[in-house]
């Protein structure tokens, strides 16, 4: 049987020339996506994608019978430019489709955010039960690698964004960037708030906190929900500020006043 998933992968490497790693978990899509996100990268969705033309390379999902198959598009009018199994010339449909596009235009794919050489502080740490409650301060937090900090809401999977994969785990924001736009460290919904650390730059990269070791995966950008639980016109200012993603690859204590490091090699 083929496999629409493999495929679509093979069909990313054709474009970006890198090969996507097998999914993490079940939604490979989704898995595809994250992986695509610490890269400055992600798919996004055509409109009437059997009528789309673009004078570039783009991904169909193409329907023959009961199989679905990913083609790599080509050209204006488009045409298929990697068709493994023929999908198009037997017939096969387009049922929708995706462009591989950078978040931000204006950043390169490799290390799109520069690569931190700076150490911090940890200044702060919070911790919710459940989505969009409270925040409250603590002065140390227990870490549990693969799952997040006891008594936060991504630990228990009670996220408003939990999820499966990569980066739902552990949240950081440097104060500087709340205190430029007048945010409280409990209205910026993040776990830990840093002083003295570029934590944009930790993004694909291993760094402890205290003795925690932590893998950056992607920025914790703003969206309308932080708009909506704090106020309107927050997100403009914050876009690339907004923190980090982390998982825990090695547990233990967290405290206020401990040490924010990028490993050397990572």
């Amino acid at each position: 049987m083929p496999d629409f998933d493999s495929e679509l992968r093979g069909g990313v490497a054709t474009i970006l020339g890198v090969p996507p790693p097998p999914p993490e978990h079940d939604d490979a899509f989704g898995s595809l996506q994250q992986w695509l996100a610490e890269r400055n990268l992600g798919l996004v969705p055509i409109a009437n994608a059997s009528e789309f033309s673009w004078p570039g390379s783009w991904l169909a999902r193409v329907r023959t019978g009961d199989d679905d198959h990913a083609v790599v598009m080509f050209g204006s009018p488009s045409g298929p430019m990697v068709d493994p199994h023929d999908a198009l010339a037997r017939g096969g449909t387009i049922e929708e489709g995706w462009l591989l596009a950078r978040l931000d235009l204006r950043l390169p794919i490799d290390d799109a955010y520069g690569r931190s050489s700076s150490s911090g502080t940890v200044a702060g740490l919070l911790i919710a039960p459940a989505a969009e409650e409270a925040l409250v301060q603590v002065d140390a937090v227990e870490a549990v690698a693969g799952r997040g900090l006891i008594g936060d809401r991504y630990h228990d999977g009670r996220g408003t964004f939990s999820g499966r994969g990569r980066g739902y785990q552990l949240t950081l924001v440097e104060a500087d960037a709340l205190e430029a736009v007048d945010l409280s460290w409990e209205q910026g919904r993040r776990n830990i708030v840093t002083r003295g650390i570029a934590l944009n730059g930790l993004v694909g990269r291993r760094f402890t906190v205290g003795t925690v070791e932590c893998v950056g995966r992607r920025l914790a950008e703003p969206c309308a929900h932080l708009e909506k639980l704090t106020r309107a016109g927050i997100m403009r200012p914050l876009v690339h500020r907004a923190g980090l993603r982390a998982d825990i690859v090695g547990g233990g204590t967290i405290a206020v006043g401990d040490t924010v490091v990028a490993l050397e090699g990572s």
